[in-house]
């Protein structure tokens, strides 16, 4: 196993399509994210480094619930991705997150998309999830943490927001920036992912 010294660079999308409980009422999508990055913020092990603009997307898969409001953060930690990963699926649960159902509709998602350069568990299983077909990613969870996010390079409404914080971060395993992954998307993806005041 890796030692914890060596990570450092994360990389974290964040979305939500539903309203989020608070003590003074329902907090919108938006002021979740905000309240999710001020949760981030908060945590000792963690430093905030960049934060993209909020974006309003269309619900993924389509029909399935209102749009989104999606987000990216770059962070530093010396945690090493597992726990990282469990601080994340933390914090979703602090703000009522249930993982009830695979891309349903939810309060907060916050993915952990890549860790500098490491790949995991090892690239031959990465590209297995990555060739994955569509209804077998509907109905499959991995087991074990994937980095980098398997289907990252096929979402707007994560690269968009990614190339806020890191456009030269460079895929491990597809050599691909996040910029020239962008570019590669269809334009009319990229339209559907439009920044919000």
């Amino acid at each position: 196993m890796a030692d914890a010294r060596e990570f450092g660079d994360f990389l974290i999308a964040l979305g939500g399509n539903m309203p989020s409980d608070d003590v003074s009422g329902a907090r919108s999508p938006a002021d979740t994210l905000r309240a999710a990055l001020a949760a981030l913020e908060a945590e000792e092990r963690v430093s905030l480094t960049a934060v993209s603009h909020f974006y309003a997307t269309p619900c993924f898969p389509a029909g399935a619930g209102p749009d989104y409001v999606n987000a990216a953060a770059r962070l530093a930690s010396r945690v090493a991705p597992a726990g990282m990963l469990d601080l994340l699926h933390r914090i979703e649960a602090e703000f009522g997150r249930m993982r009830t159902q695979r891309w349903g509709q939810r309060v907060l998602d916050l993915d952990l998309i890549a860790c500098g350069d490491t790949v995991l568990p090892d690239p031959a299983t990465y590209r297995q999830w990555r060739d994955l077909p569509r209804d077998a990613q509907m109905n499959c969870a991995p087991e074990t943490l994937i980095l980098p996010h398997p289907r990252l390079e096929d979402r707007a409404f994560v690269l968009v927001p990614l190339a806020d914080v890191a456009p030269d971060w460079c895929h491990p395993v597809t050599g691909r920036s996040t910029a020239q992954m962008l570019s590669d998307l269809p334009p009319e993806s990229r339209a559907e992912v439009v920044r919000l005041p």
